[in-house]
């Protein structure tokens, strides 16, 4: 049997022949969505209206030693999601609970729009466990096991997705090139939690996913505590803040296991090279 292909990184507007009709009908219009929500919307894009004003300026005006501690914080909740993640995820979910964990997350983030900085070592774990939670049920929807400890893991990857804002940060930051970057770190930690009854986020292999996915997260976070630094906000401001927050993971949760879901059935080689074809072609405007 033949090993399946890694998720490298394929050059951005460079696009791998595909045979016409490989995907088509709804899996092609979902497809088209999820291409749409990975590449093209941002959690910058979002909150934008909540706040009336662009994120990425305001993110950049962060200090120093702050965003050294939005970088810590967004490292501590990758932690704590994972514990969850390998541990105490439920195995089945009776219904949609989307909405309930947004609400949920939008009440802790009536905190840090309360009590700003000092809220966020507590804050942001607590709203990023509720999250991972809800992206755990998104994935189960799409056919997932979440007793598979590469599903769960699959899960936490969410939280690399979608940082675009500050492409200057990295060299690869579109859908395909951070599932490839993860790609080792994932397939370590998965075999490591499959080997080890007592998981401990301390263990090196996990570490070393905590880290790459935190640094990514924090990005997203940093906007985040920007927006929710806007004086006029209050807490009120920082449960909408915390609402769209838990809305875009839950939007690149649907999109990342759409593609999942659509590689089971056509090989990760067919839908990647019809993902890459949507993407440079622009054509997903259609898939609204």
């Amino acid at each position: 049997m033949s090993e399946p292909t890694p998720n490298l990184p394929v050059p951005r507007g460079e696009v791998v022949p595909v045979d016409d009709g490989a995907i088509g009908g709804e899996d092609l219009a979902a497809l088209g969505r999820a291409v749409k929500a990975l590449e093209h919307q941002t959690f910058a894009m979002r909150i934008a209206n909540t706040i009336g004003r662009q994120l990425g300026t305001i993110a950049h005006l962060i200090p120093g030693p702050v965003r050294g501690l939005v970088d810590k914080a967004a490292e501590k909740a990758i932690a704590a999601a994972l514990d969850v993640a390998v541990g105490s995820l439920p195995r089945t979910a009776p219904r949609d609970t989307r909405r309930l964990h947004k609400a949920a997350a939008a009440v802790s983030g009536a905190a840090g729009g309360l009590f700003g900085m000092s809220s966020l070592p507590v804050e942001l774990p607590l709203s990023t466990i509720i999250i991972l939670r809800s992206i755990a049920d998104i994935a189960r929807q799409s056919g997932e096991d979440i007793a598979d400890p590469a599903t769960a893991l699959a899960c936490l990857e969410v939280f690399a997705l979608g940082a675009h804002e500050r492409d200057d940060t990295f060299v690869e930051s579109g859908y395909f090139a951070v599932r490839g970057v993860l790609a080792k770190a994932v397939s370590e930690a998965a075999k490591f939690v499959a080997q080890n009854t007592a998981v401990e986020a301390g263990s090196p292999v996990l570490v070393r996913l905590i880290t790459q996915i935190g640094t990514r997260f924090g990005l997203v976070v940093s906007q985040k505590v920007a927006a929710q630094a806007v004086p006029i906000l209050g807490a009120a401001g920082g449960a909408a803040v915390n609402y769209a927050f838990a809305e875009h993971f839950q939007s690149l949760a649907s999109a990342h296991f759409v593609v999942r879901r659509l590689e089971r059935t056509y090989g990760k080689d067919t839908v990647r090279a019809e993902y890459e074809r949507l993407l440079a072609g622009g054509s997903t405007a259609a898939y609204a």
